[in-house]
């Protein structure tokens, strides 16, 4: 497999300033656990449910005359059940593109979605932030732009995404400009846009082409959107607007199936991914139906749950095993996907919340999701951001870059033959010219992991790995530097944001 220079390799791991490494460009094979007759099984379900039981696309009128437009007529008691062929979906499906680039402010951090490449996000949409200092509260604007700067700081986490917590101390009708803005100019890395009223997905746009030009929208994805079917089987308004909004626009959109096994699909894994991949083919399919050629990525978020709670559940079995699963579908669709990361129903930064978001994170690598929201920060199934939870996930995310993206380095080099011509036999490789050359990137070093004796520990103050990361964090942010950005593009969207905000009422729901 092919191995980067040492001196790339060095600056993916170096997070004492701005990340340089914009997204994985993955080596390592998938993990694919089904044959094909298993494949060929979960097709034919899916087939089943895109012709006879439909997916509801529901209060948009205007979606359901573009199914008619396409030569579809809405069935069901409410007029809204979209049933279709399914070869006419999966040839609508094939006009999304395979692979694509999300253009970032900083060209030198844009990311390639689909094909072999893994991009990392945070957590998305939780309305509490924790820190170990400052406990558990509602998230504010203070906190959503330390959290937006300390993702544009650390090498491992390649977008913003957008909702990285909810600043509840502004009125819901402005919120996301104060977010698109803090996304704009505190980072520029890519990130997401709004999606929860149309006008909010098209402030979102428009702020977009304000920061990159009109001409570059034209010819590129700058912005996405991030929406999430409402299961089982129904794509409501939300998901459509942001389709027509988006993807007429000839921006990217991601969509979801948020589906809790035993709730809002099947406890049976396996119908609850083809009910997963039925929903995101026929969203993938209308918005196709919008602009052919849009980007797409499909997502999955399919979690177990308590039978006897009702409390969904993470780090288990059945996600892991779907993980594996829709990636194989995916890509055996040729449509990039999107999976969770690190998922916890831990309150805290605790051996649950490490237990579960490993297995969790370990499964979506392996399955080879394009984009992992989720990748560092969630806590209590998705409620809470957690300051010290997105800095010791993001530590871990190094080590998962270097095994995806450079596999076993197998050069000449790698089998250092000077080394044991230089080393007796019962010696010892420390000072040896090989290691000598190697030794500042021959391994992985986690900056919050202690390996050091119990003494040297004690000394510096028996702290544990939650402390450590409380204080990198603060640390982090006392050295942030503001990306430079355009005088003329800052005042411009400043100007934006104070004229809509003029238009808006306060609304607090």
């Amino acid at each position: 497999m092919a191995r980067r220079s040492r001196s790339a390799r060095r600056s993916a791991q170096d997070d004492t300033g701005v990340p340089r490494s914009p997204y994985i460009k993955r080596v390592l094979p998938y993990f694919d656990p089904l044959n094909e007759e298993q494949l060929s099984k979960l097709d034919d379900q899916v087939d089943w449910l895109l012709e006879n039981i439909g997916v509801a696309f529901r209060d948009d009128p205007v979606a359901l005359d573009i199914w008619q437009e396409a030569g579809i007529t809405p069935a069901g008691e409410l007029g809204d059940l979209i049933k279709a062929d399914a070869q006419f979906i999966r040839d609508l499906c094939a006009k999304a593109p395979s692979e694509f680039t999300q253009l970032a402010r900083n060209r030198d951090r844009s990311v390639t979605m689909g094909g072999n490449n893994q991009v990392f996000a945070p957590i998305y949409g939780a309305p509490f932030v924790r820190d170990l200092k400052g406990g558990r509260r509602y998230g504010d604007m203070e906190s959503f732009e330390k959290l937006v700067k300390l993702n544009y700081m650390h090498p491992n986490l390649h977008h913003g995404g957008f909702v990285i917590c909810e600043p509840c101390d502004v009125p819901v009708s402005k919120r996301h400009l104060d977010m698109l803005f803090a996304h704009m100019t505190c980072s520029d890395k890519p990130h997401l846009g709004a999606i929860t009223e149309m006008s909010r997905a098209q402030d979102s746009v428009d702020m977009a082409e304000i920061l990159h030009g009109r001409e570059v929208m034209d010819e590129h994805c700058v912005i996405m959107g991030n929406v999430n079917t409402n299961s089982p089987l129904l794509i409501d308004k939300v998901v459509t607007e942001a389709i027509r909004t988006y993807c007429g626009r000839g921006q990217g959109i991601i969509v979801a199936p948020f589906i809790l096994s035993g709730a809002m699909g099947p406890v049976s894994t396996a119908a609850s991914v083809a009910q997963a991949m039925a929903e995101a083919m026929m969203a993938c399919a209308f918005s196709q139906l919008v602009r052919p050629g849009a980007p797409f990525v499909m997502g999955n978020f399919l979690s177990s749950m308590s039978l006897k709670s009702g409390a969904p559940t993470f780090g288990m079995p059945e996600p892991v095993v779907s993980n594996y699963v829709i990636g194989q579908m995916a890509r055996r669709l040729g449509i990039p996907l999107r999976c969770g990361g690190s998922l916890s129903a831990s309150k805290i930064e605790d051996a649950q919340a490490a237990y579960e978001s490993a297995d969790s994170m370990h499964s979506t690598a392996l399955a080879g999701a394009n984009f992992v929201l989720h990748s560092a920060g969630w806590l209590e199934g998705g409620l809470c951001t957690g300051f010290e939870k997105l800095i010791m996930d993001a530590d871990r995310l190094g080590g998962y870059q270097k095994v995806l993206d450079q596999g076993l380095w197998t050069e000449p080099e790698a089998f250092a033959r000077d080394a044991y011509e230089e080393v007796a036999p019962g010696g010892h490789f420390l000072g040896s010219a090989h290691t000598m050359r190697h030794y500042q990137d021959a391994f992985y070093e986690p900056k919050l992991s202690d390996s050091e004796n119990v003494e040297s520990w004690e000394e510096g103050g028996s702290k544990d790995m939650r402390e450590r990361a409380y204080d990198r964090w603060n640390d982090m942010l006392n050295n942030y530097e503001k990306p430079p950005i355009d005088a003329a593009t800052e005042e411009a969207l400043i100007a934006f944001v104070a004229k809509r905000k003029e238009d808006l009422p306060d609304a607090w729901y």
